[in-house]
């Protein structure tokens, strides 16, 4: 069995690298994600039925695009109808003093 000695130039040396691996990896640029979803993944990720959908199409909550038989929909306008319909957390609406006796 051989041993191997590990000098400060070489910890220094790995380091260097990664430090720099690390400083690409989070300087690189995130995924983009999809312009446009499916009706499929659209359920997936608001984690809804195939009827909740439609309904949601159906009452003008959620816009699509429909070519041919296929319903499309803008990530972006997804992402803007979850924030519009965001509810603030309010910090007061639990007063433990009312259990007090």
């Amino acid at each position: 069995m051989a041993i191997e000695v590990i000098t400060r130039e070489d910890l220094n040396e790995f380091r260097t690298l990664l430090l720099s691996d690390l400083n690409a990896m989070f300087n690189s640029k995130p995924q983009q994600q999809k312009q446009w979803l499916k009706s499929n993944e659209v359920r997936k990720l608001l984690n809804i039925s195939p009827g909740t959908l439609q309904n949601l199409r159906v009452n003008g909550t959620i816009t699509y695009t429909k070519i041919g038989g296929i319903l499309y929909y803008s990530n972006s306008d997804l992402e803007k109808l979850l924030e519009s319909n965001k509810v603030e957390a309010s910090p007061n609406l639990f007063n433990p003093k009312w259990l007090v006796r």
